[in-house]
């Protein structure tokens, strides 16, 4: 696990890459600031422009904090919890969520993700 920190609208929350090859991937490219946007209310997304590796698996639920990858392009930080039929590859997830979905907001969110110093 490597720690990382992601800044959201300008408030910072510890977190977390697991070792896939697809969170490795994404840690030799930080520092990144992405403009990202909302999708149903629960997430927040980008199209990345680098297809990453792959592990889908169908978790049935993810949790707020979590970080994952739909399909091999698109990064999706996930703000509430909630159950779903959709298969992530895993990345990682923030450690502490309390004021998250504040700090997303409505709308577009700027997103950096960082290694932790």
């Amino acid at each position: 696990m490597t720690k990382i920190q992601i800044t959201i609208n300008g408030q910072s929350f510890p977190a977390t890459l697991n070792n896939s090859a697809a969170a490795q991937a994404l840690l030799y490219q930080l520092p990144v600031t992405f403009m990202m946007e909302d999708l149903n209310g629960n997430e927040k997304y980008i199209d990345l422009d680098e297809k990453l590796a792959t592990n889908s698996v169908a978790f049935g639920s993810v949790s707020a904090g979590d970080l994952m990858l739909f399909g091999n392009r698109c990064l999706v930080l996930f703000y509430k919890s909630f159950t779903t039929d959709y298969s992530y590859t895993a990345l990682g997830s923030i450690s502490e969520v309390s004021g998250l979905a504040e700090a997303v907001g409505s709308g577009q969110a700027e997103v950096t993700i960082e290694r932790a110093e």
